[in-house]
């Protein structure tokens, strides 16, 4: 869809993700332990909100609607209502309605959805949020409350973890198809930790990837499923992280850019979206992304752009193979090939489509709720020249997200063109 009346993302904030592996979290051997506790769910919601507020100068009584993205507060955090737990972050968000958006890994996208439809039907400023807090169970427990982001019914028996197991599934059909190897397949872990090490609100920000090491198992770098025909086809240097943290960015008409007092330069034009869902449980070709290619081929072809367009982009990459297949999704590869754009380099920092420049799923980590909003943030921030030394080193003007929910079943993709 292109929108009908112009939509931009006037402000943006973000927390530091947080989890296993990042100095920062507390677990046992932290210096910390049995002292302070990690951030909550409601923490990581008024930190983000109020951080937008004061970093920009915003004015909370101008927010006209709000949305936020989670998947799992209830299971997680056993807090529900969370449309209500927004306004807690400042009293003057006191009487704004605000909702809660479900859609897996997709929550966060489809808030922005709902906050350009928001300006479509006659507002002019509306705030997205998108939270998750992941760490309050142990891993088992958690793999299954990510679980319900397939078809339970159906799909929960693959493997305890089974969204890894869904998508090594697609991993071990590409390998029979292209001849992928384990060593491609690193160098898309290898990208996503280097791009994280220079990156200080990374959940991996302090943690090292050779090849080699994500090449081969080992004791640090286990084969975690237990299905006999999937084990050998994911390890955790293919995982995205479970991660704590927060995103939020504020949507605005050109009315509500001046309500706010930004200027059309401190902005970035949300040019075209798609939004797409396919049944739960019924992929229909291991070797396609097909719901993300509908999404992406939808935004790129109302925002009056190919592939080749685009200058920066931010895809789900919740595991290695994900990554390589939205490359073939978006167009920017010939299906089988997705892995020669990561092994020449055209998508490092240094390349001509930077691809996840702050990490990624994999690198910068992966709050469910706040994905598909981090990625526009991203998006913004790389626009404007705040990633510090992750920063694209030119111009970038036409940007692109792929944010999908469960394996390839709820898809939004964005499509931003800086304002300068």
């Amino acid at each position: 869809m292109k929108p009908m009346k112009p939509v931009y993302i006037a402000a943006q904030a973000v927390t530091p993700f947080i989890g296993r592996g990042n100095p920062n979290f507390i677990d046992r051997g932290h210096e910390a332990f049995g002292v302070r506790e990690n951030p909550t769910l409601e923490a990581h919601i008024v930190e983000v909100v109020r951080k937008l507020i004061d970093d920009n100068q915003i004015d909370p009584t101008l927010i006209q609607r709000g949305y936020i993205g989670n998947f799992a507060g209830e299971l997680f955090s056993h807090q529900a209502h969370l449309g209500a737990m927004v306004s807690r972050a400042d009293e003057r968000l006191a009487g704004i309605g605000f909702a809660r958006v479900e859609a897996a890994c997709a929550s966060g996208g489809v808030g922005i959805v709902n906050a350009i439809e928001s300006i479509q039907a006659g507002l002019d400023v509306v705030l997205v949020v998108g939270a998750e807090v992941q760490t309050t169970v142990r891993a088992r427990e958690g793999a299954d409350y990510l679980a319900r982001a397939a078809h339970y019914a159906t799909e929960r028996s693959i493997d305890e973890f089974t969204f890894p197991a869904l998508l090594a599934r697609r991993a071990k059909a590409y390998k029979e198809a292209y001849g992928l190897t384990e060593r491609d397949l690193a160098h898309f872990s290898v990208k996503a930790y280097d791009n994280a090490n220079r990156n200080p609100m990374a959940h991996m920000c302090a943690v090292k990837m050779t090849v080699e090491q994500a090449e081969m198992a080992s004791d640090s770098n286990p084969k975690i499923l237990k299905n006999p025909d999937l084990h050998d086809h994911l390890k955790v240097s293919d995982c995205s992280q479970v991660s704590d943290g927060a995103a939020a960015v504020l949507l605005a008409s050109e009315a509500g850019l001046q309500k706010l007092g930004r200027a059309m330069a401190d902005a970035v034009k949300l040019r075209s979206y798609g939004f797409c869902t396919n049944p739960l449980g019924q992929v229909k070709d291991l070797l396609e992304l097909d719901t993300a290619a509908a999404a992406a081929g939808e935004a790129m072809r109302d925002g009056n752009i190919t592939p080749q367009d685009i200058q920066v982009a931010e895809v789900h990459d919740c595991f290695t193979i994900a990554e390589l297949m939205m490359y073939e999704a978006i167009g920017l590869a010939e299906k089988g090939r997705g892995k020669d754009l990561v092994l020449s380099g055209r998508t490092s920092l240094e390349g001509d489509i930077p691809i996840n420049t702050g990490g990624g799923l994999i690198g910068f980590g992966h709050p469910v709720g706040a994905t598909g909003i981090k990625q526009a943030a991203e998006i913004y921030r790389q626009m404007k020249g705040q990633c510090k030394d992750y920063q694209v080193k030119r111009e970038l003007n036409v940007g692109l997200t792929v944010n999908m929910g469960g394996d390839d079943r709820t898809v939004v993709s964005l499509v931003l063109e800086n304002r300068s």
